[in-house]
């Protein structure tokens, strides 16, 4: 539940933030005919997004065996590797504001109603693809990721989006997107190993050792689990936010750490890199 919500919420606040910055700059240019264009596109998106969900759930019911232990690896493979791009993308946006007050200015210069409805069709469209693939993998994971916590990360996300323009620069919105990029990194980094066991349940991968350390079959006398075991209280939470696993193989610990190093390693050079490309 918990990851489900904090997918949701950044998603979906950073969904907000963009309609809230095109909505604002059309009030601010006296242009609030065009809102009805902008509703619209959000509307559609959202639809196209359930859409999305389904086939993706239609799909991921349709395997069965080693079908699905494949399908599942490559989901929480591509699911990872969709949470690193967007947390280096996030970090080049030093001026999201202004490319956005510039592509809508454009668009109403030239009377491209169809190019402001695209605009945010496709913003709105690409979060909530993210978060159907995010959900998506979240699921696979743990059972415990419900459409509860979705729903009320959405929930949040709209009410903190749309203080954000009401209290102004009170909300430090870096400060949030730098701790859920965190959250998000750590996520990923289970959706790796994960993704690893599932190929070695598959037979495609080695599992050489098989348990690092196991801690899951041990359970207290009076019928509750250990604290670390995966369904006791900080394992079952850490498996939920960061794809804990209390008996993990040699490949599946080495893939998280150096999921980890990696990120590191692009977070202190993201600078350097944003001038290569």
């Amino acid at each position: 539940m918990i990851s489900s919500f904090i997918i949701t919420f950044r998603e979906a606040l950073e969904a907000a933030l963009i309609i809230g910055i095109i909505l604002a700059y059309l009030v601010k240019t006296k242009r609030e005919k065009y809102n009805n264009i902008v509703y619209i596109a959000i509307a559609s998106a959202i639809i196209a997004s359930i859409i999305a969900a389904f086939l993706f759930n239609t799909i991921a019911g349709g395997f069965e065996g080693r079908a699905e232990q494949i399908f599942e690896g490559i989901a929480m493979l591509f699911a990872s590797f969709l949470i690193t791009f967007m947390i280096l993308w996030m970090m080049k946006q030093k001026h999201i504001v202004a490319d956005l007050h510039k592509k809508v200015s454009t668009e109403l210069k030239e009377e491209h109603k169809f190019g402001l409805f695209l605009l945010v069709f496709v913003s709105v469209l690409r979060e909530g693809i993210e978060t159907v693939i995010f959900l998506g993998a979240a699921k696979l994971v743990s059972t415990n990721n419900n459409l509860i916590g979705a729903l009320l990360g959405i929930i949040f996300a709209i009410i903190l989006g749309y203080a954000l323009f009401v209290i102004g620069k009170r909300i430090s919105i870096k400060r949030f997107f730098n701790a859920t990029s965190i959250l998000l990194i750590l996520f990923a980094a289970g959706l790796v190993a994960h993704g690893i066991h599932e190929f070695q349940e598959a037979g495609i991968l080695p599992t050489y050792i098989e348990h690092v350390w196991d801690i899951n079959p041990k359970q207290n006398p009076d019928g509750t689990y250990p604290l670390l075991h995966e369904n006791g209280l900080i394992g079952g939470i850490a498996k939920d936010l960061f794809g804990y696993n209390g008996n993990p193989s040699l490949l599946e610990v080495i893939s998280y750490i150096a999921y980890l190093t990696a990120i590191f390693i692009l977070w202190r050079n993201i600078e350097r890199i944003h001038k290569v490309i």
